[in-house]
C-alpha cells in the first residue's frame, strides 16, 4: 500500500527498495505485536480459564501447571503479519498473495483445531486436519505451477549444474513440502520459546534467499535460478520475522501465551511455500534441521513401539520431551535448540557460495 502511494504516486524513491521496506515491515509488525499482545493475552486467558484450561496431549505431567496459559497466541503473529505486509509489500505481486493465502488458510485451520481442543477437549481428527492441509497445499501448488513466470525445475544445493524438470510431478512434491513443514513446526511447539526460535532463524534465512533469488545479478553470480518477483517475499518474510520476535517477547520462559496450531501450522506452511518459490527446498531441510529432528523422533518412536511390541525408544516424543524427562531444565533445552538453529542457518547460507 505504501509502495503504491509513496513511490508510484508521489515518486518517493526510497520506497522502491526492498531492503528499506523489509526493515520497516519488521519494525511495524514487531510494534503491532507489542501493542496487541497484552490485549490478546487477556482475552484468551479469560476464554481459556472459562473453558477449564487445556494441556497438550502426550506432554509431561509438569505441563499441567500451564493449562491456563493462552494457547491460540498464533493469532497475534497472523494479525501483525497481515497488517504489516499490506502496508509495505507491493500488492501487485503474485507471490505475496500466494504466501498470504497459505498463511491465512493454515492459520484458520490451526485456529479451529485450537478452539475445539479448548472447548471440546479434543481437536480436529488427524484425518480431517490432513485432508484440509492437503486441499490448501494443493490449491497453492496448482496456482504456482500454472503461474507463467515459474518453472517446475528442481535444483540441488552445492551443485550448480544439476537440476531436474519434474513437470506435473512437481505438484505432489510441492504439496509434500508444504504439508510436511507445517506439521514439523507444529510438532516442535512444545516448550516455552522452543518452536519460535528455530522458526525465526529459518524465516531470516529465507528472507535472504528470497532477496537473492529475486535479484538477477546476485543470482547469476551465485549460479542460482533467478525467480522474477520473488524478491518481494523478502518484505513479507521480514514482516513475519518482526511478528515472530514480538510473539517471542511474550512466549519466552515463563510463557504468557503459546503459539498453538494457529501459529505453528501457518509458519511451517509459509516456510515450505517460500522454499519452493525460491528453489531452496533441500536447503529448508538444513536450516530447519531442528524441525526435521523433531519429526524423525516421532516417526522413530512409533516405529520402535510397534516393532518391539510396546517398548519405547525415547522417554517421550517429540524428542524435546525426552530431554525434559531426563531432568534438563526447560530454558536450557530451548536455548540449546536456538544455538543449534543458528549454526544450521549459517550452514544453509553457506550453500549459496558452495556451488
Amino acid at each position: 500500500m505504501l509502495y503504491h502511494l509513496l513511490y508510484e504516486l508521489l515518486d518517493i524513491n526510497l520506497f522502491k527498495y526492498i531492503t528499506f521496506r523489509g526493515f520497516y515491515a519488521l519494525i511495524t509488525s514487531f510494534g503491532i505485536s507489542l501493542i496487541l499482545g497484552p490485549y490478546i493475552i487477556r482475552r484468551l486467558k479469560v476464554f481459556q480459564y472459562k473453558e477449564g484450561g487445556y494441556v497438550r496431549e502426550y506432554t509431561p505431567d509438569t505441563h499441567i501447571a500451564k493449562k491456563h496459559t493462552p494457547t491460540m497466541g498464533g493469532i497475534l503473529i497472523i494479525l501483525s503479519v497481515i497488517v504489516s505486509s499490506l502496508l509495505w509489500c507491493r500488492l501487485d505481486n503474485f507471490f505475496v498473495w500466494l504466501v498470504m493465502f497459505v498463511l491465512v488458510s493454515f492459520a484458520f485451520l490451526g485456529g479451529l483445531d485450537d478452539y475445539k481442543k479448548i472447548t471440546k477437549k479434543k481437536g480436529l481428527s488427524k484425518r480431517t486436519k490432513f485432508v484440509w492441509q492437503f486441499i490448501i497445499a494443493s490449491t497453492a501448488s496448482v496456482f504456482l505451477y500454472l503461474y507463467p513466470k515459474y518453472d517446475p525445475v528442481l535444483y540441488f544445493p552445492f551443485l550448480k549444474d544439476v537440476h531436474i524438470d519434474l513437470g506435473l510431478f512437481y505438484i505432489p512434491f510441492m504439496i509434500f513440502i508444504i504439508v510436511g513443514t507445517s506439521n514439523a513446526v507444529n510438532l516442535t511447539d512444545g516448550l516455552d520459546g522452543l518452536a519460535i526460535g528455530p522458526s525465526l532463524m529459518s524465516i531470516a534465512a529465507f528472507a535472504f534467499f528470497a532477496y537473492v533469488a529475486g535479484h538477477s545479478k546476485i543470482a547469476s553470480y551465485l549460479h542460482l535460478p533467478h525467480i522474477s518477483g520473488s524478491g518481494e517475499l523478502t518484505v513479507f518474510m521480514m514482516a513475519l520475522l518482526g511478528a515472530g520476535l514480538g510473539f517471542l517477547w511474550f512466549n519466552s520462559f515463563p510463557a504468557e501465551m503459546f503459539m498453538g496450531d494457529a501459529g505453528a501450522l501457518s509458519i511451517g506452511a509459509v516456510l515450505g511455500t517460500v522454499s519452493i518459490i525460491t528453489k531452496q527446498e533441500f536447503v529448508l531441510a538444513i536450516v530447519g534441521g531442528v524441525f526435521v529432528a523433531e519429526t524423525l523422533s516421532v516417526i522413530a518412536q512409533v516405529a520402535y513401539f510397534k516393532a518391539t511390541g510396546g517398548k519405547r525408544l525415547f522417554k517421550r516424543a517429540p524428542i524435546h520431551h525426552h530431554f525434559e524427562l531426563l531432568g534438563i531444565p526447560e530454558p536450557k533445552i530451548v536455548v540449546r535448540v536456538w544455538i543449534i538453529s543458528i549454526i544450521l542457518a549459517i550452514i544453509a547460507l553457506s550453500t549459496l557460495k558452495i556451488r
